[in-house]
């Protein structure tokens, strides 16, 4: 990691937006994704007493992620879709993924997931790493392909080499990093993971 390039990054964003993420302009974008509300209502749909019923676990799936701002247009559709029509055997597995990810072994499950969306060619980093962001938005990272690319390269973190196939080992390096690079900064400019993504985004853009 360049730890000066981060800096410089913060700096930037700072005399940009004093106050990080408390600045008005910061606060109205992130009204717009409704980050806390969704926060709240994922962590209580998913807590691990709900996991009892697979078909209101798929269901809910598909509306959190049909109303992410993280999710592209183009994806949420096509989730929807799959898991309207996915057999029973792969909701199991797919409801299952889930719970380990957010509950259990997180390797486990993250793979059981990759599994069934592989089937509707919707192995997407957007859709395996949305939920978890939500559900512990200050130890997971959401994925965006472009994000990840900019950021690998912007700030020379030479341990990851992106793929555009999900693999464990490729999040849980990149979690590890984002958390590492955001105990490097102030604390407003982290509120929560995704907006911390967020301020690397907007440096790179900047």
């Amino acid at each position: 990691m360049n730890l000066d390039k981060l800096k410089q990054a913060e700096e930037k964003f700072f005399n940009m937006y004093p106050g990080g993420f408390e600045h008005p302009d910061m606060v109205a974008i992130g009204k717009k994704h409704n980050m806390d509300r969704t926060i709240i209502q994922v962590q209580e749909a998913f807590a691990e007493d709900q996991f009892n019923d697979t078909k209101t676990i798929i269901q809910t799936m598909s509306k959190m992620v049909s109303r992410s701002s993280m999710v592209s247009l183009f994806e949420k559709p096509k989730f929807r879709d799959f898991v309207n029509t996915l057999p029973y055997q792969y909701e199991t597995i797919l409801a299952q993924g889930l719970k380990e990810v957010l509950h259990g072994n997180q390797e486990q499950g993250f793979n059981m997931m990759l599994d069934v969306l592989i089937t509707g060619k919707l192995a997407k980093w957007s859709l395996i790493s949305v939920l978890p962001v939500y559900h512990k938005p200050f130890e997971e990272v959401f994925v965006k392909p472009t994000t990840a690319k900019g950021v690998i390269q912007q700030f020379e973190l030479d341990s990851l080499v992106y793929k555009p196939r999900p693999i464990w080992e490729f999040y849980k390096e990149f979690r590890s990093i984002i958390n590492e690079m955001k105990s490097k900064v102030d604390n407003r400019l982290a509120p929560n993971n995704a907006a911390f993504t967020g301020f690397l985004m907007m440096s790179m853009e900047n």
